[in-house]
């Protein structure tokens, strides 16, 4: 089979064929934007956005959603599943937060970002409780892998969110329905409480008026006389609930305990794991419990970190780049789980940890660079900004 025929065995070249032929004989001839080629990518990917608050929506008793505009008057595009890093200041810190946009990408009027309260979470309390409509933030514009890929990912899908996992599949879901798109999604979604439930009215409304649409609730700790699917996102429910599994794309949204479980699930299924896209977690909640980690370094130990001609203590089961922002040294960053890079810092002495998840480069090993965002001190270390 020669090269251009293995080309058209590609699945959706037929579909991306007809865009071509359609963006050749209206699109936009590009040849008349020569020589603004950083004015472009700066309009399509700034490094920082201006947004404020227009309008807070309460989901849940636990969670809310803050309708962003641009105090600018310009949003880029992004694409359904990626996030924004939201940095503000609280009590003197400057800190800054990843949260997935949950509005669909085919308007750019506003940026929907839903947060649920966190257990001692600093931003999340702050996000919820003490901000107002007006309300002024900066933040990135949007990262992240966790977005569909026409040319890879088939057009089954299957979802599989837990908790405020729901909402880069949100966006995908808005995207897909809005605008009658023939990718077909099933979204099974785990959660401890129906209460608890973020876009359930939503959901159930889309499934209505959309075929190519499923939605599957699993409540793991139901009240009493609950009548709907309950437990876990077990390889048995999956396998109850999904029909033809080989044929399925797979996402994975949610708690960091979800994520080893229902991986598991999935290889027990038979799923490869190049068919299993999963989303940045955020740090471990107890990184002690990691695997590799030094089991003569306990929970309670500190240690020196010496930057910028001054010596700051950090305890070992907390982040790097959070005593950092205590001591306002800001660096930047946008996932704070070890993905982009952005906080990438040279080690000049002592060992850190980083967990499993971290995607450190080759040439991060080599000459010394660590991602503080995901980085522990296990002894005391100095390092270079």
């Amino acid at each position: 089979m020669s090269l251009r025929e293995l080309i058209k065995e590609i699945d959706g070249y037929d579909e991306i064929r007809k865009d071509i032929e359609v963006s050749q004989k209206y699109g936009m001839d590009y040849s008349v934007q020569k020589g603004r080629t950083q004015q472009i990518i700066n309009l399509l990917h700034p490094k920082t956005l201006n947004l404020r608050v227009y309008e807070i929506i309460e989901e849940t008793a636990s969670t809310k959603t803050l309708r962003l505009v641009s105090s600018d008057g310009y949003l880029p595009p992004f694409q359904a599943g990626q996030y924004i890093n939201v940095s503000t200041d609280i009590k003197g810190i400057r800190t800054s937060r990843p949260y997935s946009i949950s509005s669909a990408p085919n308007q750019i009027g506003y940026y929907d970002i839903t947060i649920r309260k966190m257990e001692d979470g600093f931003v999340s309390d702050f996000l919820l409780n003490k901000v107002k409509i007006g309300h002024e933030f900066e933040s990135t514009s949007a990262y992240g892998n966790f977005y569909y890929n026409p040319l890879f990912h088939g057009n089954d899908l299957v979802f599989l969110a837990g908790g405020s996992g729901i909402t880069p599949f949100m966006s995908m879901i808005r995207e897909v329905t809005d605008q009658g798109l023939s990718r077909r999604i099933h979204l099974i979604y785990g959660s401890q409480n129906p209460k608890d439930v973020i876009f359930h009215e939503e959901l159930l409304e889309r499934r209505s008026l959309h075929k190519n649409f499923s939605y599957d609730l699993v409540i793991s700790t139901p009240p009493a006389k609950y009548k709907g699917l309950t437990g876990f996102l077990s390889a048995d429910l999956i396998k109850k609930l999904v029909k033809n599994i080989p044929a399925k794309m797979f996402y994975l949204c949610g708690p960091e305990i979800m994520y080893g479980f229902c991986c598991n699930e999935l290889e027990k299924l038979g799923i490869p794991r190049r068919k299993i896209r999963t989303e940045v977690q955020g740090p471990p909640k107890h990184i002690t419990e990691q695997p590799g980690w030094p089991k003569d370094i306990s929970a309670e130990a500190s240690f020196k970190v010496k930057v910028k001609g001054k010596i700051i203590r950090a305890k070992t089961t907390e982040p790097l780049i959070i005593y950092l922002e205590r001591n306002h040294i800001v660096i930047p960053s946008a996932c704070r789980s070890g993905e982009c890079s952005l906080c990438r810092t040279k080690l000049i002495s002592g060992k850190i940890f980083h967990p499993q998840a971290v995607k450190l480069r080759k040439s991060d090993a080599q000459f010394g660079y660590i991602h503080p965002c995901m980085a522990y001190p296990i002894e005391d270390i100095e390092i270079m900004i």
